[in-house]
């Protein structure tokens, strides 16, 4: 018996030898996951981190952030390896809106204090991540990932840049299940913030983010005019009679004060 399985004894130690030489010269690939037996959903670990450092009216606690330092670096790590090939297509959407707050919050971290993200060079268009397994910017992110496949304006009332100005960050993540009504209700919370659509007290001028400046195609698109748009997800409607503009983009960070 110990004659026979000395062969697959041989071939065995032959593969674990061969292992730890790939291992060594650094070429062994840790293979892509999403959620493996016994691994939480990218998901749970992005809402948990997100509830500690989210304040209530949505900025960020950048000081707790950066004390969590440990959590959020699981965090990038776990972008870094997701199956984004096995994924269907609502857990795509899903990590590619998560990926981006996380990547945000952590260049944030990496550089703080810092009164604004735009006194970072090239944080939207020249610093690269490793985004499930490709290297990617912030604005790279967003276009090729989410608003050229998808098609869907309320993307950019999920993405949260890291400014004063942005859309307020929920404290939770974006989940497969239940995305769509989860887009619905930040695009809903964001349409009605004063802060953000700012309607003058006789209704016949209303302001609006630059966003539907920079992205005005992609609000085009869906085939109705801003203010239709916006008074799709608004409760107390703007006059059709209002007439937009925009007003200016605080760059200031979203940082909890």
């Amino acid at each position: 018996m110990n004659f026979l399985l000395a062969p697959l004894r041989l071939a065995a130690g032959y593969t674990t030898f061969f292992g730890l030489l790939l291992v060594a010269a650094g070429l062994f690939i840790t293979p892509n996951v999403t959620a493996g037996a016994g691994v939480r959903p990218f998901h749970e670990d992005v809402t948990a981190f997100l509830k500690k450092v989210v304040t209530p009216d949505g900025q960020v606690n950048y000081t707790l952030a950066a004390r969590d330092a440990a959590a959020l670096q699981a965090l990038v790590q776990r972008v870094q390896t997701f199956d984004v090939y096995s994924a269907k297509p609502a857990e795509r959407k899903a990590f590619y809106l998560n990926a981006y707050n996380v990547l945000v919050v952590r260049a944030v971290v990496h550089a703080y204090p810092v009164a604004s993200v735009m006194k970072l060079p090239g944080f939207f268009d020249k610093q690269e991540y490793n985004v499930a397994g490709e290297l990617l910017t912030l604005n790279e992110l967003e276009t090729n990932k989410l608003r050229k496949p998808y098609a869907d304006p309320r993307i950019h009332f999920a993405l949260v840049c890291g400014a004063r100005s942005c859309p307020r960050l929920r404290s939770e993540a974006y989940v497969p299940a239940s995305l769509e009504a989860q887009l619905n209700d930040q695009t809903r919370k964001v349409l009605q913030d004063p802060l953000f659509i700012r309607l003058d007290a006789g209704g016949k001028k209303v302001l609006v983010s630059e966003i539907f400046k920079w992205y005005a195609l992609d609000f085009k698109n869906t085939g109705k005019s801003t203010v239709a748009y916006i008074n799709q997800f608004r409760r107390v409607k703007i006059p059709v009679t209002a007439v937009p503009d925009y007003y200016a983009y605080d760059w200031a960070l979203n940082d909890q004060k």
